[in-house]
């Protein structure tokens, strides 16, 4: 059985946790088993939780999920690069993937809602179908 980990940015639970929902059930119908949820406070911070599930053993895979929402500077924007960047980067050092559901960055409010569980289920389809 394949073993993924999934990382959360809780900025916006609500609808963070659906995209959670989702991916749950999205494992179960490929056969992957959840061995880790670990809940950040954003986007910022994905990376070094994701680096410290890679890490392990028993973590084939990774999927990361949030959102970077669009504000009133380019802040989402530079987070967004650097974040995509870091991510690039784990999956290269460590030969292992990490499905990318970041919804963002530069996301209106009204564009959320209807593609958080297509960008979550996606993201843990990539992320199972890449292990190697």
């Amino acid at each position: 059985m394949k073993n993924i980990a999934i990382v959360l940015g809780s900025f916006h639970t609500k609808e963070v946790s659906e995209m959670l929902d989702e991916a749950k059930k999205t494992a179960a119908e490929l056969g992957a088993n959840i061995v880790e949820i670990v809940w950040v406070p954003g986007s910022i911070e994905k990376p070094l939780a994701l680096k410290r599930l890679l890490m392990r053993s028993d973590v084939d895979a990774c999927v990361a999920l949030g959102i970077i929402e669009r504000g009133s500077t380019k802040h989402g924007m530079v987070m967004g690069e650097v974040v995509y960047e870091a991510i690039m980067r784990l999956m290269l050092e460590h030969m292992k993937p990490i499905g990318l559901g970041i919804l963002g960055p530069e996301i209106l409010p009204d564009q959320i809602e209807p593609r958080l569980r297509p960008y979550a289920r996606a993201a843990v389809k990539a992320a199972i179908e890449t292990i190697a």
